[in-house]
């Protein structure tokens, strides 16, 4: 197995939120409002360069996305700023696409779409509770969420990755990586911001099976760094929560 200089079995995961879109874009109003369509607005290019820029020194081992257009165009956009021989191809894993949403039923301005969008998260360590009415469950994008890094963190050959997935999945891996690993993290959900373009880093030990069977575990989770913003380091006047911005007229 490899892994990074100077460790024995340690992973690194550079998981990012994908740039800035318009979900009230011509895209998706001809599409029926399916958001899967929706692509990076010129500000999510920009922040999504702005990551390639700040990352441009590591070498990925490999890029994964969630294989809709938002994450492919951000993970490609930090890719333009690898060597071009070392830049790794991109797979998709479609289990990280975003947590499926129902419908927002009680809202009828922007700022009540976000406040009823906060709402759904802080609900999502209730048993049963969905993303927004009839949508998908938390507890069950967490299982496929963490079955997709679980199944790239016991795959050989690498120790550093790269991912472009979304603010909702990014939420559920971030909590369960706050919780060991070891169980479900949809209590800490709340407590996890992610900001378009947003860079997480996160270190996965792995060691051998316990039981003696082929394959590693992972045996600690080490939060390096999280929602950093590398168009924004330190956020200035970047007042709204990440969910309030999401309905914004003008996100900056």
């Amino acid at each position: 197995m490899s892994a990074l200089p100077g460790t024995t079995g340690r992973r690194r995961i550079y998981l990012m939120r994908h740039g800035h879109v318009d979900y009230f874009g011509r895209e998706i109003q001809a599409a029926g409002g399916d958001t899967k369509v929706v692509p990076l607005t010129p500000l999510g290019q920009e922040q999504a360069r702005a990551g390639g820029s700040a990352l441009a020194h590591v070498r990925f081992d490999r890029a994964v996305c969630s294989g809709v257009p938002r994450t492919i165009g951000t993970a490609n956009f930090v890719l333009d700023a690898q060597v071009p021989e070392d830049r790794p191809a991109l797979e998709v894993a479609p289990d990280l696409v975003e947590i499926h949403g129902g419908k927002l039923t009680r809202a009828t301005t922007r700022a009540e779409l976000a406040a009823e969008m906060t709402f759904y998260f802080e609900q999502a360590h209730v048993p049963g509770a969905t993303m927004m009415e009839g949508g998908e469950v938390f507890a069950e994008a967490e299982r496929r969420a963490l079955a997709a890094i679980r199944k790239l963190l016991a795959e050989p050959g690498w120790h550093t990755m790269l991912i472009a997935a979304h603010e909702g999945i990014n939420r559920l891996i971030l909590g369960w990586c706050a919780m060991g690993a070891g169980e479900s993290g949809l209590q800490a959900v709340r407590a996890f911001e992610q900001d378009p373009a947003c860079i997480n880093v996160i270190d996965f030990d792995m060691v051998p099976k316990a039981d003696g069977s082929l394959g590693t575990e992972i045996e600690r989770t080490i939060i390096k760094a999280v929602n950093v913003t590398p168009y924004n380091y330190v956020k200035h006047g970047m007042n709204m929560t990440s969910l309030e911005a999401i309905f914004a007229k003008d996100p900056r």
